[in-house]
């Protein structure tokens, strides 16, 4: 480790290539900079993001790092203008595992606000964290729509909070419906705050059959929270072709990808 005069240590070449990397993608994997760096070990890896952590350059958490200047998944407005095909596709495939009667959970996903648009008038008893997905829901007769109450965020316009965690807890699923904002073999399923992966992973704990929803670019995106793994879940859907290793891993696990 390189010192200065007054003893105070300063990064060495290996922790400024980390920083920049980290900066530059905003978040890592622990895999992705040991890859940088196959000469050292994880261990050394964990090291040097604690001491960059320490410098508040950056901020773990399982299974990687985010910049602090990484402010997580961006306005749901702007989210709502990107890859809208491929939500459409998405929400078509997902809407075919709908059955009449059932209870079904749809949370503040731009997916599932894409799904409410195209619903068609059955009956269902539909549960959202989505103040814009109850709305939607409004011009069909047939649901029943239940809007959790809790804190909104005006970033996601999702509600969340203990409010909504203790609503969601007295209420019966039958299929869940959650939208993702990363997903990867190693990390699993995550989303960029944590009050958000506690209503999802409360969802998916209630829901007799869990159902999560992302376009391909999410294989390529890594969010600080993990609220599930392959093992927490029943489908997959998307709008196209998974990672090899991830399809593997989910044939292994019993998901099956839509």
């Amino acid at each position: 480790m390189l010192k200065t005069k007054r003893g105070t240590k300063i990064l060495n070449i290996r922790q400024e290539r980390i920083k920049e990397y980290i900066e530059k993608n905003g978040v890592a994997t622990i895999r992705e900079l040991q890859a940088l760096h196959p000469e050292v070990s994880l261990m050394t890896i964990h090291r040097d993001l604690d001491l960059l952590e320490g410098k508040g350059v950056l901020v773990k958490f399982r299974g990687g790092a985010k910049s602090v200047r990484h402010a997580g998944d961006p306005e749901f407005t702007v989210r709502m203008r990107e890859n809208n095909s491929e939500k459409l596709v998405i929400a078509e495939k997902a809407m075919s595992l709908l059955v009449p009667h059932t209870s079904i959970f749809l949370d503040a996903s731009t997916t599932n606000l894409t799904l409410a648009r195209n619903l068609p008038d059955m009956h269902l008893n539909i549960i959202t964290t989505g103040p814009s997905i109850a709305i939607e829901l409004c011009r069909l007769h047939n649901p029943t729509v239940t809007l959790c109450c809790g804190l909104v965020n005006h970033k996601s316009l999702a509600v969340s909070g203990y409010n909504t965690l203790e609503m969601m807890e007295k209420v019966n699923i039958d299929m869940a419906f959650i939208g993702v904002s990363g997903c990867s073999a190693e990390a699993g399923f995550t989303c960029g705050t944590e009050a958000d992966a506690m209503v999802k992973r409360l969802a998916i704990k209630k829901a007799h059959t869990s159902v999560v929803m992302g376009g391909v670019e999410k294989f390529n995106r890594l969010m600080p929270y993990t609220f599930a793994t392959l093992d927490d879940v029943d489908y997959m859907v998307t709008n196209g072709t998974v990672p090899a290793v991830f399809g593997e891993l989910a044939k292994n696990a019993g998901v099956k990808i839509l």
